[in-house]
Order: C-alpha cells, then structure tokens, then sequence
C-alpha cells in the first residue's frame, strides 16, 4: 500500500527539519497527557496497522512503540528475529515484502547494519520508522531526550549538555548531537579516547579528555551504557578502570550545576558508567524518560501517519 501524502518515514535527526522536531515535541506534551491519565485510549490511529520488526534485543523502545500504537488505537504486531522466518534465512528485503503484503501502514524496524531503515524506505511502501539502526541513529530515543530536557529546563537552546561514554559505537549518541545542536545546545562530548571517532570534531561539539572539565559547569549529563561485549577487543584496560577514570558518581557531578539532570538510554550498568546514587539521585529523571519514551513515540506514530496535523488537546 503507497505512502499517502500526509504519511512520512521517520529515518535520522541528521536531515530532520527542525519544524519536524517541534512539531513531535509540541505534539508530545500532548500525548503525554494520555500516558499519565486512568484511560489511555485515543481513536486517532483506529485501523490502521503498526508492525515492530525488531532484529535485536530490545526493552524500552519496543514496549514504548507497542504501548504507543494501542493507547492510539491502532493494531500492533511484534515480530522478532528469534520468532520469524530469518532463523531459516529470510533475507531482510523478503522480511520486508512480506510483512508488505500483509497490508500494514507502518514498520517500525531495529536492525544491527547501519542504512537498513533507509533501505527498507526505498525498498517498501508501508512507513518505516527507524527504532535503531546499527551504530547510525536512534532517532525517537533522541527525540525523547530532546522531550525530557525542554520538559525540565524549559529550553534547550544555551544549555551546557555533556554526553559520556562509548561515542563511536552509540547511535544514541548521534541522533542527539545532530538533534540538541539544531535546537541550540551546547553539545561536550567526553570517553576514551578508543571510543571517540576521529571526525567527531567536525559536528561542531567540544570534545573532553577529562571528565571533570567536561562536567563542570553542566546543566544535562546524558551517560551512555557501556557495551561490555566490545571490551574483549581492549577498547579500555577493565571495568574498574573505566568506572575510576570517566564513571559518572556523586564527588564528580558536584563539578556540574546544582540542578543538573541527569539521563541515561538504559540498560544501565550501574557502578561502571554510573555509579548507583546518581542514578537514583533526585537529579536522575531517567525513569521518567521511559515515560516520555511512550508519549513521544505516540507523537512519532501521530506524525508518520497524519503528516503532522493538528491533534485536539486532552484534558
């Protein structure tokens, strides 16, 4: 079935239009309503069909995505790699045609190789949110850390916001450097050195060797998880090293403002890249952003499919 000319594919905050972004930031304060009432019931998305295509693990995003189809009314379908015909060596473009053929309006798709949205944008007609792709983007994880921050400072335009841990292999990482910096921010960036691309300068971001220098005077810390399976490749010397010289803990964080937020994409490893009080301090709002997780991907589905139009506002 063709994309109508409201429908949109949701790919990267790279090309993103910044009055694209608004519009799913404006939209989610909305939604968030709904997330919080008794009745999360909306008829807005009622027959249309979502399908969640998740080729890697996945917690948040996939429930989020799920949860955000029906509280809109639509028919959402969950399919995983372990569960599908991929384990008898489905290629993805077959994966896509067939869940094409099936009649659904939107894919909502996770995948380990960087691009595999933009393919299966080119590739099918349902609309293709990308959920995570590889080490690209993360783009609706961005949009709710963009959510988060606006919902608690009231601007993210002039703020000092320090992203800390493994940059080269974080699609998290991306989607809110090209994200934050459309929006104004004051975008640092600190880990090994082994885990910060060589180009990553070029973003027009400010890059630490220390975290302390980058952490003074923040007003947004976003710590990244580290991927412990990648630390077999000797990416730093061990966990505890890692933890002693750039974990995020409490004599650290003291270096940035008093009412510094503090966020995380989860899973966290607790005691590596953050240390336990931190991320339970009353500075962490990392549980209230798997709610804004919901609310935003609400917008996001709201957008792909009705091309941004305006949704009435609830009570």
């Amino acid at each position: 079935m063709a994309k109508d000319s409201t429908g949109q594919d949701i790919l990267e905050l790279r090309s993103m239009p910044v009055e694209t972004m608004e519009s799913i930031l404006a939209t989610a304060k909305e939604m968030k309503n709904i997330v919080l009432r008794d009745i999360k019931k909306l008829p807005t998305l009622r027959g249309r069909s979502i399908i969640n295509l998740f080729f890697e693990p996945s917690t948040r995003t996939r429930t989020s995505f799920e949860l955000a189809g029906k509280y809109l009314g639509a028919d959402v379908v969950n399919i995983t790699t372990s569960a599908s015909s991929v384990v008898k060596g489905e290629s993805l473009r077959d994966t896509l045609l067939t869940v094409e053929a099936m009649g659904v309006d939107v894919i909502v798709m996770r995948h380990s190789a960087e691009g595999a949205a933009h393919f299966a944008a080119k590739a099918v007609q349902p609309i293709i949110v990308n959920a995570g792709d590889g080490a690209h983007e993360h783009p609706t994880q961005g949009l709710l850390d963009m959510f988060t921050i606006r919902e608690k400072k009231g601007t993210i335009a002039g703020q000092k916001i320090v992203i800390i841990g493994d940059i080269t292999h974080s699609r998290v990482a991306r989607s809110d450097i090209w994200g934050l910096k459309k929006l104004g921010a004051d975008v640092h960036l600190c880990g090994p050195a082994t885990l910060m691309p060589r180009d990553i300068g070029e973003l027009g971001v400010t890059v630490h060797a220390r975290v302390e220098e980058a952490l003074e005077g923040a007003d947004v810390v976003n710590v990244l998880r580290i991927q412990k399976e990648r630390q077999q490749k000797g990416l730093f010397p061990s966990a505890r090293e890692y933890a002693r010289i750039f974990g995020v803990n409490d004599a650290r964080l003291k270096l940035a403002k008093p009412d510094v937020l503090i966020l995380h994409p989860g899973p966290m490893n607790r005691g590596l890249e953050i240390a336990f009080d931190v991320a339970y301090s009353e500075q962490s709002v990392i549980q209230e952003q798997v709610t804004n997780g919901v609310a935003v991907r609400m917008s996001i589905l709201f957008q792909a499919l009705m091309g941004g139009k305006k949704i009435e506002a609830v009570d």
